[in-house]
């Protein structure tokens, strides 16, 4: 049997642009203040045990800090945020300049205006490549369902 062809990266990322994606934001209170990154690969993992699963970059500056306060948010963007979406994406700058956000009951930050939000505790984590698998489990949670999520596809924001 022969071996595969290995798959470049930019024709991988090409075609899986195809698959539309919600966009999140993991969220944590740091010593600091708060602490938060841009994702777009989240997904519904288990319903008995209630887990969810994203994957940071290896690259990620704040998903160590993440982790290792060991309680995150997830908010679900709506589709008027697109700006949030960017403001998190950026490294270095203050990412929750401008963002109106509040404390969730167990402390974790909830940004305004999402279409639903999560709090968790991190379960595990898993070798994912050039990412991190990180699976949440789920301790509360809540949507607004008058809110349309922000949608990722082929390169460009749309709606649901």
């Amino acid at each position: 049997m022969q071996s595969p062809t290995p798959v470049a990266s930019t024709r991988m990322r090409d075609v899986l642009g195809h698959f539309a994606s919600g966009i999140v934001v993991i969220t944590a209170a740091g010593r600091g203040g708060p602490v938060g990154f841009t994702c777009q690969s989240f997904a519904s993992l288990s319903l008995e045990p209630p887990l969810v699963s994203f994957s940071p970059a290896r690259t990620s500056t704040s998903w160590p800090v993440i982790r290792d306060i060991g309680s995150f948010g997830v908010n679900v963007l709506s589709a008027d945020q697109q700006d949030v979406s960017a403001a998190f994406a950026r490294r270095g700058a203050d990412k929750f300049a401008g963002v109106s956000w509040r404390p969730s009951d167990n402390g974790v930050p909830v940004l305004d205006g999402v279409c639903a939000w999560l709090d968790c505790t991190l379960w595990n984590e898993y070798d994912g490549g050039d990412h991190t698998i990180a699976v949440g489990h789920v301790h509360d949670l809540a949507a607004d369902p008058t809110r349309e999520p922000l949608i990722y596809h082929r390169g460009s924001y749309g709606i649901g």
